[in-house]
């Protein structure tokens, strides 16, 4: 790398996050007759956490309901000798699933599964209800998320260049922080891990995320149980309207002190708030 600064250039090393393709498979060992697996998905990740990512995937889609539908993982293709292939093994019986899911999947980093999501698909697949949830957080808590998930930031801090979103307590103790590439990557990865933890749903607590909040950061919060996203990032429009259709609170703009309450805002509570 060269570096310019100051009217004045060197050579020097640089740390750079890691982006390399990851394709996911979907094998039924126990079908009554054995056939190849499935290519289900293909998406541009940060290597690490690639089950847990595989999981928290199929778990958005509506495609595995807990924890115990993933028999296990194979890593690579011995067949034609390649890596970066991660085939989930799931049982027979929910083969029906994929089949109605007639689609195969491709994201990128930047934007995950675009324009394939509606509304109405969401109410159909999400488990959990949020709109009742009593979780209250004060905005002292809120405000100070974006220093607490900065500590848990190891790669961030090293590179600069990746995303994260971390599970929080109500008094914003940060339970579980993901890193990738990919916003959505980092947010799969975390629902993954709560998923093979039998954590889910996320009832009483709230996430965090490193970048803004598009409707698929809503649409996977959602399908976990969660009632509160925030974001330091933007929202976009179908963010908030997706966050007002379940009463998932969203925050956005977490920067500088601030922030921004888009739907449901009674769960920010603080007794010294005054309108202004």
């Amino acid at each position: 790398m060269r570096r310019v600064a100051a009217g004045a250039r060197q050579d020097a090393a640089d740390a750079i996050a890691v982006e390399e393709p990851l394709e996911i498979r979907i094998g039924f060992p126990d079908a009554p007759a054995a056939g190849p697996s499935r290519s289900l998905l293909v998406t541009m990740r940060t290597p690490g956490d690639d089950e847990v990512l595989a999981r928290g995937f199929l778990f958005a889609e509506g495609l595995v309901q807990e924890a115990d539908d993933v028999l296990g993982f194979v890593t690579g293709d011995p067949a034609e000798g390649r890596g970066n292939v991660l085939q989930v093994n799931l049982p027979w019986a929910l083969q029906e699933r994929f089949a109605g899911a007639g689609r195969a999947f491709y994201t990128t980093s930047a934007c995950g599964v675009c324009g394939k999501a509606s509304l109405e698909a969401l109410r159909a697949r999400a488990r959990y209800a949020v709109a009742d949830d009593e979780l209250r957080v004060p905005p002292s808590v809120v405000l100070g998320l974006p220093a607490a998930l900065a500590a848990r930031q190891p790669a961030f801090a090293a590179t600069g260049g990746l995303h994260a979103a971390a599970l929080f307590t109500p008094g914003g103790v940060i339970l579980d922080t993901r890193e990738d590439v990919g916003r959505h990557n980092a947010l799969d990865k975390l629902i993954g891990a709560a998923l093979r933890d039998g954590r889910l749903p996320l009832a009483g607590l709230g996430i965090v995320v490193s970048g803004r909040a598009s409707f698929e950061l809503v649409e996977k919060a959602r399908m976990a149980g969660c009632p509160l996203l925030v974001a330091v990032g933007a929202p976009s429009s179908l963010a908030v309207e997706a966050a007002w259709d379940c009463g998932m609170t969203l925050a956005g703009f977490l920067r500088g002190g601030r922030f921004n309450i888009y739907a449901a805002p009674a769960r920010i509570t603080d007794t010294l708030l005054q309108d202004g």
